[in-house]
């Protein structure tokens, strides 16, 4: 394989027009430091070529499967800051619960799986609660209706396929964090005990679950997954096709989806089409959300598009959230990727437009869903919305700006709600989550440092916390993919529970004591 370096610089300094321009004129596909965002993992394998220790077999598997040759455009010293961490902070800054005001926060305990692989029960003053000691993607705690009354069951990647083995006949991709090797998903009860896996009977042996699962009323499972192998238009090159399983209570597959043959019913045009068949990563689409609807105002007043048992997905790399009908398996309702462009489209991103309004342009959206029944909002569209590098070609991305919680109307498609911080203060470009709340706040992710909190209606944070888990596996050390608030009553714990308040300090007194 033969490499050639063509670039190497700060950003914002034409290295992701130069890979556009090189791809387009066939010169294979060409690396950028965007491909961070999608592929934490590189992060140490460019810090080890930093450094004279280059593993490019590894760090370049998947454009090797393409060409024998590849051009790498990369903007190396700006991809070397973005492995530590994309936005500015301070090397060193508080952890834990930072504020809480409890007569105004949504009162309950939040579950998420950490940076260090574990997963976490905290309550609203930071104390841990429960640790399960395997990740989940996501780590999700059943509702007691589902489970026959018994709480604390909580879905988790019981195992991973060796990195050192490869595909293996899996469909694993080499190179990929344990995440994306998933063996075996399966539900654990409180003590850590696994009451139902899924994984031997899985396609190829092993469920390669990832994004997203969700147990249905009558006990099945939905699980999106994914193959590995050549796909139409692709060439002979090995691609990651997104796909959606249920499966019964004795793990056996009822029902698959898979997203390859719904492309054009994605909206993606032809020109995109053939951008992405011509240069596309192995994982293309990258899913990162499948929710079924349920029960909602649209479906009562006979809107058939939003059936209760359709399955809302995102597209992270296609800026695309979509519905599948259940009956047919077609798309039958889409936001994207064909955003209105423009400078107004752009001002409104940057939260200079005022809710409700023109959504704007979504960018490597995630956690895309329904508000369900009996929550304020419900039926409404909610979704964080990175504005991370993504789209086919890459959306060109303001130089100030942030990420947004959208609440949107999906039928009169504009933005009903919406949190942005102060422009540039909020901003994950990948991975975060957004749920509403029994009491009208909104529970934010911003998944790139693991900073959870909850605003009101009105935009005022009543509770943060910032997750002091670290990990040493690659990415920002505190990521948190998302979260989940769990009411009290799903817990097997007696009360009463801690909710003292804390009140953040004022910033132009608040010193290390050494600093004094």
């Amino acid at each position: 394989m033969r490499l050639k370096l063509i670039g190497a610089g700060l950003g914002r300094t034409g290295a992701l027009s130069i890979k556009l321009a090189l791809e387009q004129l066939g010169f294979g596909p060409c690396y950028h430091m965007t491909e961070l965002f999608m592929h934490p993992s590189h992060a140490p394998l460019w810090e080890r070529a930093a450094d004279r220790h280059p593993d490019w077999q590894t760090l370049l598997s998947g454009l090797m499967t393409m060409v024998r040759r590849a051009a790498i455009a990369v903007s190396l010293t700006a991809a070397l800051l973005a492995s530590q961490r994309a936005p500015a902070a301070p090397s060193v800054y508080p952890t834990g619960v930072t504020r809480y005001d409890p007569a105004a926060a949504y009162n309950c305990d939040v579950l998420f799986s950490a940076a260090d692989q574990k997963t976490y029960l905290i309550d609203m003053d930071g104390h841990v609660l429960h640790r399960w000691d395997l990740a989940g993607f996501p780590a999700k705690m059943l509702d007691p209706a589902l489970t026959h009354g018994v709480r604390g069951e909580v879905g988790l990647q019981l195992s991973a396929i060796p990195a050192a083995r490869g595909n293996g006949g899996t469909g694993a991709v080499p190179g990929r964090p344990a995440e994306f090797r998933n063996e075996t998903f399966g539900i654990v009860d409180w003590s850590g005990n696994v009451v139902w896996s899924w994984g031997a009977r899985a396609p190829g042996g092993a469920a390669l679950q990832h994004h997203d699962w969700d147990r249905l009323a009558g006990g099945a499972t939905l699980i999106l997954s994914s193959r590995s192998g050549m796909l139409n238009g692709f060439g002979r090159r090995q691609m990651l096709d997104d796909v959606i399983y249920e499966v019964d209570a004795q793990g056996r597959t009822i029902w698959t989806w898979t997203a390859s043959a719904h492309l054009r019913e994605l909206g993606l045009t032809a020109s995109q089409l053939q951008l992405i068949e011509r240069r596309a990563p192995a994982d293309y689409l990258h899913l990162n959300d499948m929710e079924p609807l349920g029960p909602n105002r649209w479906e009562k007043a006979g809107d058939d598009r939003f059936a209760a048992d359709n399955i809302m997905i995102s597209s992270r790399n296609a800026s695309v959230v979509a519905i599948i009908s259940r009956k047919t398996g077609h798309i039958v309702w889409r936001l994207g990727p064909d955003f209105p462009a423009g400078r107004d489209a752009t001002l409104f991103a940057l939260g200079e437009g005022t809710a409700p309004g023109r959504i704007g342009q979504l960018s490597g959206q995630h956690d895309a869903h329904l508000i369900p029944e009996g929550l304020p909002g419900a039926g409404d569209l909610l979704v964080f919305d990175n504005e991370g590098e993504a789209g086919f070609p890459p959306q060109e991305l303001p130089l100030i700006g942030g990420s947004r919680a959208l609440e949107i109307d999906p039928v009169k498609r504009v933005v009903v709600w919406q949190y942005t911080g102060t422009k540039a203060t909020f901003y994950s470009p990948y991975i975060s989550s957004v749920e509403r709340l029994p009491n009208g706040n909104t529970l934010i992710d911003e998944g790139i440092d693991g900073r959870f909190f909850q605003v009101t209606s009105q935009g005022r944070i009543v509770w943060e916390y910032v997750a002091p888990m670290r990990g040493t596996a690659g990415g920002p050390a505190g990521a948190v993919y998302r979260i989940q608030a769990v009411p009290y009553d799903w817990v097997p714990l007696p009360g009463p529970h801690s909710q003292a308040p804390v009140q953040a300090p004022a910033l132009e007194s608040f010193h290390v004591p050494a600093a004094e």
